[in-house]
């Protein structure tokens, strides 16, 4: 009767064990790599829209540079802003005449935006300048200065929801 309650319970813990590696496994990932976030008002428009559920990869920064133009998540206060990353510690920002020049040099941006005033910005070691799409109604690196990389939580690009607009976005 012993012998047939042990082999009852290691049944059970081998039985359990799958499950409970899954359950590790789902928190890690959602905690560590990836997991959702929603775009919260107008200033990506016209790439994403507002309430737009997209996947915020964590991890891809720890083993790759951030690059120009990545759409990026900022954790600022209390708040994760979504931007799009326009100059890169070191560089010289210029908007003239709706163009971008970066160390005095036109930088194509391949991407849809709404129109840029001129301005010029410099843009400090570790830090980088921060820009939304709707160039005309985003709180970015223009107002609150560049951001430093350890406000940067991960890059985003593929939305998920609504199905309508499921894919990467650039």
């Amino acid at each position: 009767m012993e012998e047939e309650k042990k082999n009852k319970k290691k049944n059970y813990i081998k039985e359990f064990l799958p499950y409970l590696f899954i359950v590790l496994l789902v928190v890690f990932i959602k905690v560590y790599v990836v997991s959702p976030i929603r775009v919260n008002g107008v200033s990506m428009d016209p790439t994403l829209e507002n309430s737009d559920i997209m996947l915020l990869d964590e991890m891809s920064y720890r083993f790759s540079e951030i690059e120009r133009f990545d759409i990026v998540v900022i954790h600022r206060g209390d708040e994760y802003l979504i931007k799009r990353v326009i100059g890169l510690p070191g560089d010289m920002i210029q908007y003239k005449e709706n163009k971008l020049y970066i160390n005095g040099e036109y930088v194509k941006e391949d991407f849809k935006h709404k129109e840029t005033s001129d301005f010029a910005a410099e843009v400090g070691d570790d830090q980088y300048f921060v820009m939304g799409d709707n160039r005309t109604n985003s709180t970015d690196s223009r107002v609150f200065g560049p951001v430093m990389r350890d406000e940067i939580v991960g890059k985003t690009s593929l939305t998920i929801y609504p199905f309508s607009r499921f894919g990467n976005k650039k």
